[in-house]
Formats: structure tokens, C-alpha cells, sequence
């Protein structure tokens, strides 16, 4: 039985950096996928660290022709048990800044609702 852990340290210029350390009694060799949309991406990269043992450093350039608005999400998975080790999503463009405006304005309602409820009910109880 072997356990798979992926650990992903940062995104910078466009590169998803992470650790993949794996715990098993087999000889374990990576064999791993960046996906989006259900739809395999080139660009990822896979580098034992010997120095370590059963630790390897994982890279992916996140291409650019796959951002777009709104949001989007991209897994990292095992290829041969197709178990989804990481994923991370990335919002870009007007769909983001619609939503936090929307979200700004029932918030507000929600305050102006409170303050009124708060309002009433220190009238009542004096």
C-alpha cells in the first residue's frame, strides 16, 4: 500500500511548483497528469530529488491559451489510478468583478436589513 502526497508550494509567472513525496514499500515511479476541462495538458514536469529519497519536485506551465474569463480549474492526477492529487483554480477577467460587486450589494442590503431589525428592536425594549 503506498501513499501519495502532493504538496504544491506556489504559482509564479505562470508555473505551478509543488513536491510530490510518496511513502510505499514498491518501487514507485510518478506517472502524472495536468488536466483541464478533462482534457490533458502538456507542460508538466516531473524531477526526483535523490537527495531526499522518494521525493520528487513537480512543475506545470499553465498555458496560456487556457485562460480565459471566468473561472478556471486544473487538476493534478495520478495517470494510472486517475486519483486527482491537487487541483488549483484561477479567476480572471469581468465574471470576478461582476461577482464582487453583486456580493457587495446583497451584503449591504443584508447590513441595511440589520440595522433596521436593531433599530426596532431597541425602540421596543425601552
Amino acid at each position: 500500500m503506498s501513499k501519495v502526497i502532493l504538496t504544491k508550494t506556489r504559482i509564479q509567472a505562470g508555473i505551478y511548483e509543488a513536491v510530490l513525496s510518496a511513502e510505499t514499500e514498491e518501487n514507485y515511479h510518478p506517472d502524472l497528469v495536468a488536466v483541464h476541462l478533462e482534457r490533458e495538458l502538456d507542460g508538466l514536469s516531473v524531477t526526483e530529488d535523490a537527495s531526499l529519497g522518494n521525493t520528487w519536485h513537480v512543475r506545470f506551465n499553465i498555458p496560456r491559451e487556457v485562460l480565459t474569463d471566468g473561472v478556471q480549474t486544473f487538476l493534478i492526477n495520478e495517470k494510472s489510478t486517475d486519483d486527482t492529487l491537487d487541483s488549483f483554480t484561477i479567476v480572471t477577467g469581468e465574471v470576478l468583478s461582476d461577482d464582487i460587486r453583486a456580493e457587495m450589494d446583497l451584503l449591504r442590503s443584508e447590513l441595511d436589513m440589520l440595522k433596521k431589525a436593531f433599530r426596532r428592536h431597541c425602540v421596543e425594549t425601552t
